[in-house]
């Protein structure tokens, strides 16, 4: 949770007004248990995301960011929750978990990733916001940032603006 890339996340959306959180999964950081292979981390997601609601219970509008294996988490959570009106994914794990589980994806994001990532392969994201973008009734705006590495080094002014961007034009009134 204390990384660049969700540090920032999380300011994009305080700075926009939501109740924001963020928290570790399991074993990380200085949170009790163990890794579990995403079934556990699923369940810490919508314990989280139970005790935002219950703190907020009249808001109207829900979320779902995360970044990389917090990616894939935020989205089998998104499929979830009915609540959630929109997702960011960024640098999705696509070659190294399974994103079949978004048939039909039920609401619509933004992915972005990094040309330069060596650790998820940028074809295979490619080829999951492709198959998110041929379904009816959602749009999924999938961006490459250039150079960027896993990390976005050197980069991170660049991610915030794309994030920005989206959520600029995602979150404005309709007439």
């Amino acid at each position: 949770m204390n990384n660049k890339v969700v540090y920032d996340l999380y300011h994009e959306f305080v700075n926009r007004g939501f109740s924001t959180l963020r928290f570790n999964f399991r074993g990380v950081g200085r949170s009790q248990g163990h890794y579990d292979s995403g079934q556990g981390e699923l369940a810490d997601a919508a314990t989280a995301l139970d005790w935002m609601q219950g703190i907020n219970p009249n808001s109207n509008v829900c979320w779902v960011a995360g970044y990389s294996f917090g990616a894939w988490i935020g989205m089998q959570l998104l499929m979830r929750r009915p609540e959630i009106s929109g997702f960011i994914s960024i640098s999705p794990p696509a070659s190294m978990y399974d994103f079949t589980f978004l048939a039909p994806c039920p609401s619509s994001g933004l992915i972005v990733h990094g040309s330069a990532d060596t650790v998820i392969p940028e074809d295979s994201v490619a080829k999951l916001a492709d198959k998110l973008s041929s379904q009816k009734n959602i749009t999924v705006a999938y961006d490459v940032i250039k150079g960027a590495d896993h990390f976005y080094r050197d980069k991170m002014d660049e991610l915030r603006s794309k994030v920005e961007t989206y959520l600029d034009g995602a979150l404005a009134p309709t007439a």
